[in-house]
Order: C-alpha cells, then structure tokens, then sequence
C-alpha cells in the first residue's frame, strides 16, 4: 500500500488528504481543513501566507498519524507569486489576485507589448489576474523588493521551498503567469524584459511528476513524517483537476467547478491562432504532454461573497442550505453575467447583484433564495457560452461535459449546466484536484505508469453522476436573454 499526501489550497480554504493505493484502487481521506481568506495591510490586500503553512502543518501531523507516508504535493489556484531574498527570505506577503494594483497595470504592458503579440508568444488568457500585470506594475513603481528579490516563487512552490528547499517551479503553473512561452517551452525573458522585470527571478522549470527532495529535517520532525518525499505533481490546481478526469471520448470538455470554472478541452499541443485570440482562449500546460485550451469564467465566487455579505448581517447559510433555497425560487427570474466587472472585488456581493439586475432591466433579486437561483443559473448560463465559444475558436465540437471539482456535488449546477449547454454532464469525481495530485505523485514513486492510466485508477475508483438535457423552451430563451446581457470577451479584448 502506497501512501501520499495531497495538500490543496483554494482561493477560499485549504485541505490536507491521505491518500492510499493498492496498486488498482485510489481511496482518499481529508485529514484537515482550513479557511483561507485575503487580509488587507495598510489598503494592500494579500494571502496570509504564515497562517497557511501552519495550517499545513497541522494537516501533515493528522496525515502521519493515519499511514507511513512515502511522498507528499501541494497545489494551490494560480498566479500569485512570492518573492524570495538571496538567503532564501521571503521578503514580503504575496499579494492577492484581486488587489488593484494588478488590474491598473494592464494599459502600460499593452502599450509596450501589444495585446495579439502578448498572446502570440505566451497562448495565456488576457486577464488582469495574470502575474505578469502584477510583476509589471511593480517594475513601474520601482517597487524595492524587485531588486531585493533573487527568485520568484508561485505559491505552491513558496511550500516546496518551505517544506524541502526546493527553488524550481513547476510547468503546469508556470504556463499560467503569462510569463512562459509554451512553444519554447522555457521563459519568455524577451518578453518580460520589456516591461523592465527582471529575467535573473524566474527559477527552473520541472515537468510534473519531478520528485524534488526529502522533506527538510526540522519539518520531518514537527510532523512525523521522517521518510517522505517532496513531489512536484501538478501544481496548478486546475492542471491537478483535469489529470483526474475520467474521460470517456476523445471530444469530451471538462468543467472544473469551484471559485472559477475552467472551461475548455485537452489537447496535445498549444493552439495560438487569430480565432482563440479573439475568444480569448488560454493555453495552460498539463501533465504528460498535454494542453488544456480553455476560457475561465467567474463562477462559485459570487455565491462565497453573499455568503460572506449574509454573515455580517447575522445571516448563516451554509452552501447546502443555498443550494435548497434556490431550488424553491422562481425559474430564470433574473440572470447576471458573472464576469461583469462590478463583481470582480470583494464587496456587498448581494446588493451589486441587485443593482446589476436593476440596471439592466430585470426584477432585483432581495431574498437570499432569489439571489442563489440568480447566480447558480446565471453560472449555468455562463458555462453554456464558455463551452460554445471555445468550441466555436478551436473547431472541437464536445459531445459531453465531464464537471468535477466542488461544483460536482451540486446537483442543481449540474442539471442546469446541462440544461444550458443541451450536453450529457458526468459530474464527479468531486475531489479531482485531489486525485490528480496523488495520482501524478504515484506516477513519480513509479506505482503508476502514465496519465492515461492513472485515468484508468479513477475510473475504477469512482463512479460519475449523468445528467441529461431535456429540450426545454424556457432555457433556449434564457440562452437568448443571456446573450443580450454579455458583451462577449473576445469583443473587449483591446486591439
């Protein structure tokens, strides 16, 4: 029995999972799970990166009391980097992906690179997120800790560091900076040194799958695991996600659902074309040699902020509980488009939506069921045009749609994805990102011997969940609703 450790950090918590193979069967177990949320310092708002490890901590200490573990991953969402000093510090808290530093920056880099040639030599999505707006913004303000700086590490690669002095990082999240090239498959350092950033930060690139080193001495100690090895698996959670999906046909799509939804298909090699440019469409590297060509649309992270809104009233839901109100509200009363700028920051969630409604001419959602039933149809909706865009720019006609991640369990996205999309959705597994992680670690202890058999793995380990479209009036008209209230990315992307 083969025992590893998956550390998976969200936008919203964390997790640490054991998980045990016997060579034909994957079973996981979270062992600990932990909140994660942004915290402003002096108006900069920034992950609490101390808080996190200490959490991890606690999770590898539950994790040594269940099994004698052989290796251990962490993945975590993309972007957000931290900066490292020549002794290996980290000179400051990563700043979060929503702070407004980032979005401000994207004028500058697209009068220095224009937006076509960016996307030409990166395949990355055009989003202000990108950590290469972020790294351009602080070359323009002089920011210090650039020339302090020695190494640039994504977040999950700031925990290998911590956990076994690793200083690389890992090609499934490096695709995601906008700072890689995927047909060269290193850095873009031409690219980067234009915007004045320096080349000397960007580490090694390691493929997944590339163990990395024993875990550091003192971390083996504090937690009980003396013999494990770090594992580079895919650390991008997304990329994680994908490996786990069990796909049935070649012209599948996969939807991985949580605070984004990743929309899109796996290919073999990166598509950069005038077509996905205009879509908007993003070429983020994968495990074994593949291609994930997908849009990212803003999805769960409307429903967290009105939770999140609702609680500071007094107002407790849990998401089950939403999940149960929306199912008794009227049907595709009023729809949002979720990528609408005006939702793309910490806020009262609620009142935006109602606002957002009012402006453009549909009854305001108030009560909590109305405004769960909004932005879950509204998300099915969004999926619909995601999933027709990227098949329309690719030329790859899906015939099903695989969901997993958190957003598999919730059987009214679900059913209305496939509603919206008139596709058969397999929902589950659930846990992906998890399985992914264990099994591209199995993959690097040689207990399994490629991707398409660690799919195999799942595929005997779980069972999905089918919904299937019904040919229904009312969702045709809300896909033609829905359109008059999107004004497509591929028509905002600047020229």
């Amino acid at each position: 029995m083969t025992a590893m450790v998956a550390v998976d950090l969200g936008a919203q918590s964390g997790r640490v999972a054991v998980g045990q193979f016997d060579g034909d069967r994957l079973a996981v177990e979270e062992v600990h799970r932990f909140g994660n949320a942004p915290v402003s310092e002096d108006g900069i708002l920034r992950w609490d990166l101390h808080r996190l490890f200490d959490e991890t901590l606690v999770g590898l200490r539950a994790a040594a009391q269940s099994a004698d573990i052989d290796s251990l991953a962490v993945d975590s969402w993309a972007v957000d980097f931290g900066l490292l000093d020549r002794r290996g510090r980290l000179l400051e808290q990563p700043r979060h992906y929503r702070d407004g530093r980032r979005a401000g920056a994207t004028e500058t880099v697209y009068a220095r690179i224009p937006p076509r040639e960016l996307y030409e030599r990166t395949g990355i999505q055009l989003l202000p997120i990108n950590s290469l707006f972020e790294l351009a913004a602080m070359a323009a303000d002089g920011d210090p800790a650039l020339d302090q700086a020695e190494t640039l590490l994504l977040i999950p690669d700031l925990f290998h560091h911590r956990l076994c002095g690793s200083t690389s990082t890992e090609f499934t999240n490096a695709t995601t900076t906008q700072c890689f090239d995927p047909r060269a498959h290193a850095w873009a350092d031409d690219v980067v040194g234009r915007l004045d950033i320096p080349t000397r930060l960007f580490p090694d690139v390691v493929e997944p799958g590339t163990p990395l080193g024993p875990l550091d001495a003192e971390v083996a100690a504090d937690t009980g695991l003396r013999d494990a090895t770090v594992v580079a698996a895919a650390t991008h959670d997304t990329g994680s996600a994908v490996a786990a999906v069990p796909f049935r046909r070649a012209d599948a799509a996969f939807l991985s659902v949580g605070t984004w939804s990743l929309v899109g298909f796996e290919a073999t090699a990166p598509l950069i074309t005038d077509s996905t440019f205009a879509a908007n469409v993003t070429n983020e590297g994968g495990v074994g040699g593949t291609y994930r060509l997908l849009r990212n649309v803003t999805a769960l992270w409307l429903l967290d902020e009105c939770r999140r809104s609702w609680a500071a009233e007094g107002r407790l839901y849990s998401f089950s509980e939403l999940i149960a109100l929306a199912g008794s509200a009227s049907t595709l009363r009023s729809l949002v488009d979720t990528d609408d700028p005006s939702f793309a920051t910490p806020g009262d969630m609620p009142a935006r939506i109602a606002r957002y409604c009012a402006r453009t001419g549909q009854p305001e959602p108030l009560e909590a069921a109305d405004v769960s039933r909004c932005i879950l149809e509204s998300i099915a909706l969004k999926h619909a045009e995601a999933v027709e865009v990227v098949a329309r720019a690719t030329g790859l006609e899906p015939t099903e749609l695989h969901v997993v991640g958190g957003g598999a369990k919730n059987e009214l996205l679900c059913d209305w994805t496939a509603q919206a999309t008139g596709l058969p959705v397999l929902a589950g597994p659930e846990e992906a990102t998890l399985l992914g992680n264990l099994l591209v670690q199995a993959i690097a202890l040689g207990e399994v011997g490629s991707l398409d058999q660690a799919r195999e793995v799942v595929r005997r380990s779980f069972v999905p969940t089918l919904y299937e479209p019904v040919a229904a009036p009312e969702w045709q008209e809300a896909r033609r609703r829905f359109e008059t209230l999107v004004d497509r990315r591929r028509h905002e992307v600047p020229a």
